[in-house]
């Protein structure tokens, strides 16, 4: 149940109003609201969707309807109450319902009571960034990526399933191009301004002033990447560092247990210049070699990528005979390995790697050898 403080108490107003909490729905989502109100086309209405993915929320079923008195309510969010459930409530009479798979706890929640393995840690961190490349991919850029903002389960090897939620602060434009209008200082710049990326947080308002959101869900994923390996966020007050104006030098050392392949993707992802940020596909792919395929990289050179085509071949075996053999396709390495191959590109690859480009031929040629068995 969403709070309605600003939208309307009618079906077409809280739509607009809401739209991009939207943005995750599954397509027959709002078949029954569109039987009983008109569409009329516009964005705020008709949200842009993405797919469904492993490592982003689905909304099942979205409707409208009257705020129910639940019990508690009273006690634990009288404020946001309409006036007929309680006098002094600022909240509207109808509001919007999400119909999603409940989750146990959010990270940081699960994060104040258990202390992630340093392989754990690398596969959340990982999730992260294939969930935020997913919505890169289909033009989402979150804005409000948080630990309070992820949702937790546990695989059947007791791994953390991560899942982005809460799309009300993305940015979501139809022509996905994740570059936003900057001018004027009333243009919204995202959510939680403590993970605004320093472009974002940097940004002055003016004619032709445009901000680039393609990396700075990736860059937020780096400040949370503290939190999974039991440091505090180092932008949040008890380290004090200010995404505008930090140096690199500053961040704090990650944990001496983290490994130095993981280190350095984080080390990445915080660059404050986003030309020399990594991608989250880039930095996902880094983790993804560094995790499992270590072996292929042994010869940087024409025969390490030999090695490396062919360890691509044997992932995509392992993948299809997991998905084939039951339960253990199902957990959270296994997803994880399946998104890796399903978006492959050898040019994001060879810059994960470290490799010198090549011919767009010999990029074309490998692509399809690795992905077409899935």
């Amino acid at each position: 149940m969403m709070w309605n403080f600003g939208a309307g108490s009618s079906s077409e107003e809280i739509l607009k109003s809401m739209s991009q909490e939207l943005v995750p729905a599954g397509p027959l989502a709002l078949k029954q609201e569109k039987e009983q109100i008109t569409l009329d086309g516009y964005f705020g209405v008709v949200p842009k969707r993405v797919s469904a993915h492993p490592n982003v929320i689905r909304v099942y079923r979205a409707f409208t309807a009257d705020v129910p008195l639940l019990p508690g309510a009273r006690e634990e969010y009288p404020d946001v109450l309409p006036a007929r459930l309680n006098p002094a409530g600022l909240g509207n009479n109808r509001t919007l319902f999400l119909v999603m798979k409940n989750y146990p706890c959010t990270l940081r929640q699960y994060l104040e009571e258990s202390t992630p393995g340093r392989r754990q840690g690398a596969l959340m961190v990982l999730q992260l960034l294939e969930g935020v490349d997913h919505l890169c991919r289909q033009g989402v850029a979150h804005r409000d990526l948080k630990s309070d903002n992820v949702l937790l389960e546990l695989d059947s090897d007791g791994c953390p399933r991560l899942v982005i939620t809460d799309f009300g602060c993305c940015l979501a434009q139809s022509d996905s191009s994740l570059q936003l209008p900057f001018n004027s200082m009333w243009v919204n710049r995202g959510g939680n301004a403590s993970l605004m990326a320093p472009e974002v947080t940097t940004a002055v308002p003016g004619c032709g002033v445009v901000i680039d959101y393609g990396k700075a869900d990736a860059w937020a994923v780096g400040a949370i990447s503290y939190e999974i390996f039991g440091q505090d966020n180092p932008f949040y007050r008890a380290v004090g560092l200010e995404s505008r104006s930090y140096q690199e030098k500053q961040l704090p050392p990650l944990p001496s247990g983290v490994p130095a392949d993981v280190q350095l993707v984080i080390r990445l992802l915080l660059r404050r210049n986003p030309s020399k940020r990594p991608s989250a596909r880039v930095a996902a792919n880094m983790l993804h070699l560094s995790l499992w395929g270590r072996k292929a990289l042994a010869n940087q050179d024409s025969v390490g990528m030999r090695k490396l085509a062919d360890w691509l071949l044997c992932q995509s075996a392992v993948v299809l005979l997991k998905g084939c053999s039951g339960p253990g396709g199902n957990t959270v390495e296994a997803e994880l390995q399946r998104s890796f191959l399903s978006n492959l590109d050898l040019e994001d690859l060879r810059t994960a790697a470290g490799l010198p480009p090549v011919r767009a031929r010999a990029a074309s040629g490998l692509h399809t050898v690795c992905i077409d068995p899935l």
